[in-house]
């Protein structure tokens, strides 16, 4: 059974920096591009950053690119989003995903995890 686990989130002031984690299990993830994506109250979800689990190239919105940076840990079989210089529209659901082909559309990814709160006040 394929389980993705987020933790991390909480509350962060504005200028402030959280590490989100996605632990998976239940299957070998190689060739995997591992996503993060977000969604806040009223919104669609909307793709944050991803990266393939085999070669390690990472992708990342034109909103987070500079801030965040994506990472995984092939020993633990997790994957981690550094947030530094959260903002207040930062504020979302943030989840963890797993897809064989796709990058950027959340349709396409066949594993979620259950999602973490990460609320940055200002």
């Amino acid at each position: 059974q394929v389980q993705l686990v987020e933790s991390g989130g909480g509350l962060v002031q504005a200028g402030g920096s959280l590490r989100l984690s996605c632990a998976a299990s239940g299957r070998t993830f190689g060739g995997y591009r591992m996503g993060w994506f977000r969604q806040a109250p009223g919104k669609e979800r909307e793709f944050v950053s991803a990266i393939v689990w085999t070669g390690g190239n990472t992708y990342y919105s034109d909103s987070v690119k500079g801030r965040f940076t994506i990472s995984r840990d092939n020993a633990k079989n997790t994957v981690y989003l550094q947030m530094n210089s959260l903002k207040p529209e930062d504020t979302a659901v943030y989840y963890c995903g797993a897809s064989r082909v796709a990058v950027f559309n959340s349709a396409q990814y066949q594993y979620w995890g259950q999602g973490t709160q990460v609320t940055v006040s200002s």
